[in-house]
């Protein structure tokens, strides 16, 4: 399978951090170009409720990579859950936690995609037992609630094996919701969808105690926070395969910034809409108007490349060239900015105080087409700037290079860091406990 700019699967980078009581804070509402607006309000934390003695029911994100033999190949997510993990277990509470892994098509049988593996490297971290229920809401699942007693956790079966998951399902949030005293958000990545287990359930739990984790306090902290009241110069970073799947983000930031820099195959687009010859590069000529009226909107704020690294073919050892934008040979195509544009983003972000990133410059998985995303996520390490890592290939890129103890923040959700960057509002937050 071809694996194209900015179309790696969601990983996610940074260690985990131990935060104390931390909440994300009121800030000044943020306009969007479609009238939408930044969450604002407090939410109360896990920290600041009494758990001794109840059953807390967090959704996390367990969504772990598995290789063939079922055996976790990157365990991030799950170590990036046990600040809020152990808040609840330390001050004896019984933990029930529920999570999707993959894309099943509401089959129980597909060994593939079940969260026991999930449970048991839980159990190695945390150095206890951690019981796993191979259902969500039938009889194992509440056998095994049934039995908890104060600092025990058990772990649900793969929230998607039932379709009612995706669907938003009251029934089936109900059942969920029926079994414990107080619901807390920690899974960031699924917090801009409305699956049951993220709106449905706390819904249903209205009355008793719904509260976000560590992990998304943090995230949305900065996400929020940050970019509604920014140092300046501000500078985004937006990379990736596809104008459409970042239109509404840049929209939203050139409102916001005093640069946006455009990287990854989506500049062929851009360059196309320039009337540029972009060769068998990957774009998309049904987004060219699209991109004019960014290009008209932005003007010298958005920042184009001005040239370009391209291969004859998809692999390592094609023939190479690089070229001014624009001029891409018939049989070329784009695979990554090229060195002058990478220094001249470089210098963009060594003036920046504040820096997003999204997207990498280009074929970041694929030498020599990793040099654009190396050279950006080196100014980024090397910046003063309070800087801001949106999940997804920028994440699994600044992880992969070393850089993501050098950076501000990590986001841990593709999708919903894209969804924040373009304002829009989490209903799975803004209905839970303000603090």
């Amino acid at each position: 399978m071809r694996i194209s700019q900015g179309t790696l699967s969601l990983s996610l980078a940074a260690a985990p951090w131990i935060i104390a009581a931390l909440c994300y804070h009121a800030v000044p509402s943020l306009s969007s170009p479609t009238g939408q607006k930044a969450i604002t309000m407090a939410k109360k934390t896990i920290e600041q409720v009494e758990v001794a003695g109840k059953k807390v029911l967090m959704r996390v994100d367990f969504n772990v990579p598995l290789d063939d033999e079922l055996k976790i190949t990157d365990d991030r997510r799950i170590k990036m859950a046990l600040p809020s993990i152990k808040s609840v277990i330390d001050r004896g509470g019984m933990l029930i936690l529920m999570s999707h892994l993959g894309r099943p098509k509401g089959d129980a049988g597909d060994s593939k995609y079940s969260l026991h593996p999930a449970a048991v490297r839980l159990g190695e971290l945390l150095g206890q037992d951690v019981a796993f229920a191979s259902d969500t809401v039938g009889d194992d699942a509440q056998a095994k609630v049934d039995s908890l007693t104060s600092g025990g956790i058990v772990l649900l079966e793969n929230l998607r094996f039932d379709e009612r998951e995706k669907q938003g399902d009251a029934d089936f949030a109900q059942a969920l919701a029926s079994m414990a005293d107080i619901y807390c958000c920690d899974a960031f990545g699924t917090c801009h969808r409305r699956d049951a287990s993220m709106v449905a359930v706390p819904e249903a739990m209205a009355g008793k105690p719904r509260v976000v984790g560590f992990l998304v306090a943090k995230e949305i902290q900065y996400l929020s926070e940050v970019i509604a009241n920014p140092a300046r110069p501000f500078v985004a970073i937006l990379g990736g395969a596809k104008v459409s799947d970042k239109i509404k983000v840049i929209d939203n930031l050139l409102d916001i910034c005093d640069r946006v820099l455009i990287g990854g195959a989506m500049a062929y687009t851009f360059s196309l809409a320039r009337n540029g010859n972009v060769g068998k590069s990957l774009v998309e000529p049904d987004k060219v108007e699209l991109a004019k009226q960014l290009l008209a909107k932005g003007g010298d704020k958005l920042m184009l490349p001005v040239d370009t690294h391209c291969g004859d073919d998809f692999h390592s050892d094609c023939n190479k060239q690089v070229v001014p934008a624009g001029e891409i040979a018939d049989e070329f195509e784009g695979l990554d900015i090229g060195p002058q544009t990478a220094e001249q983003y470089a210098a963009e972000v060594s003036q920046a105080q504040t820096v997003v990133w999204n997207g990498p410059m280009g074929v970041f998985e694929m030498p020599p087409f990793d040099a654009g995303t190396k050279a950006v996520a080196q100014a980024i390490a090397d910046s003063s700037a309070t800087s801001i890592i949106g999940g997804g290939d920028s994440a699994a890129a600044i992880q992969q290079l070393g850089f993501a103890d050098q950076v501000t923040h990590v986001s841990t959700g593709g999708g919903a860091s894209l969804a924040m960057l373009e304002g829009q509002t989490f209903a799975a937050v803004e209905l839970l406990d303000e603090a």
